[in-house]
């Protein structure tokens, strides 16, 4: 017979910006200045990131898309990969995310393949990434870990052999 699950998230609703610590509004500061240099000419929907690493350096990142729609890259993703590619052995502390021309007061959260990838990410350096997903102007919801938002993610375990 079978068993329902019940599966919760937990996270921070804050109502403004301000409300934050410094280094959190810089951060969603610095996701707003990385939306003005996504390529986003077919959606007009241009996302901005940026993510601190323990040793403290911000990588932003932008949205980068193609005419082959699937071909494109979001901003969470371009961030993670380019702090990946400098420091391989990175660990990203907090990652956050705005889309400077939402429309509503609901933040955007990251994509399925992005929460993927950064749910990998956590596993990868083996502790949670802290998410702060804002509205400019707006509230900023606040999760402590990517892997809240894919509660049953795939992972290396399912295909029968080991990440290298």
């Amino acid at each position: 017979m079978a068993q329902t699950r019940k599966i919760a998230l937990h996270y921070l609703h804050h109502a403004s910006w301000s409300a934050l610590p410094d280094d959190d509004r810089e951060l969603l500061e610095l996701a707003v200045k990385a939306a003005r240099h996504a390529y986003a000419p077919y959606s007009k929907f241009k996302v901005g990131a940026a993510l601190r690493l323990e040793s403290g350096e911000i990588v932003p990142g932008s949205n980068q898309e193609n005419a082959s729609y699937p071909a494109g890259t979001c901003a969470e993703r371009t961030a993670l990969h380019a702090a990946m590619a400098v420091v391989p052995k990175g660990v990203v502390e907090s990652l956050a995310v705005v889309v400077p021309q939402v429309k509503g007061n609901r933040p955007v959260s990251p994509c399925g393949i992005c929460r993927q990838a950064l749910v990998e990410q956590e596993r990868r350096q083996g502790g949670p990434i802290r998410l702060l997903l804002g509205v400019l102007k707006g509230p900023v919801v606040e999760t402590f870990s990517a892997e809240a938002l894919l509660p049953l993610s795939f992972d290396s375990s399912q295909l029968g052999r080991k990440a290298r």
